[in-house]
């Protein structure tokens, strides 16, 4: 997996000795809270190995998951390109739907950090080729929304295509 560079920061594979910063960040309800259909934290050092190894094991040319540290190497979240998870029910569209997400420790929240990781990863996927992104937050996540906002995605509407519940849908395509 490729290392990413912005201004402040540099987005990396996730390692091992990363555990211990998960740990604490995903431990803390108010990260968690909006992530996937069914939220939980992590308890212990062996369940923060595991979402390592499940972030490590995206193997794809664009796709990825990756640590978001400052350029003194403090981690401060993560960064998600996936494909994305339909409801049950839904049809694929063609070519997968890909989703970006990010969630942040809460010492770094208000920065500025989710919107210049995200923005390296999408000028990146871009220039590989994909043809559009989507990012499906939680009605209430009004901090996602407004990253949302300031990468310039366009706002779809509510949707209840991904992740069996209603979600707010935003889409940005290359310019």
């Amino acid at each position: 997996m490729r290392t990413l560079a912005s201004r402040r920061l540099l987005l990396r594979p996730w390692r091992d000795d990363d555990a211990d910063f998960v740990l604490d960040m995903e431990s803390r309800w108010e990260v968690v809270r909006f992530l996937g259909p069914s939220p939980m934290i992590l308890r212990t050092r062996e369940e923060a190995l595991a979402a390592i190894r499940h972030r490590r094991g995206i193997d794809h040319p664009i796709h990825g998951s990756w640590a978001i540290t400052a350029r003194d190497g403090r981690l401060v979240g993560d960064l998600l390109l996936v494909p994305i998870p339909l409801s049950a029910g839904e049809s694929p569209g063609t070519p997968a739907e890909v989703e970006i997400g990010w969630h942040l420790h809460p010492n770094d929240w208000g920065h500025g950090y989710a919107t210049e990781a995200a923005k390296a990863v999408l000028n990146d996927a871009f220039g590989r080729g994909l043809a559009k992104v989507l990012a499906v937050t939680n009605p209430d996540n009004h901090a996602s929304k407004a990253v949302c906002q300031r990468l310039g995605m366009t706002y779809l509407g509510r949707s209840t295509r991904y992740y069996d519940t209603a979600k707010e849908l935003f889409e940005k395509i290359p310019t």
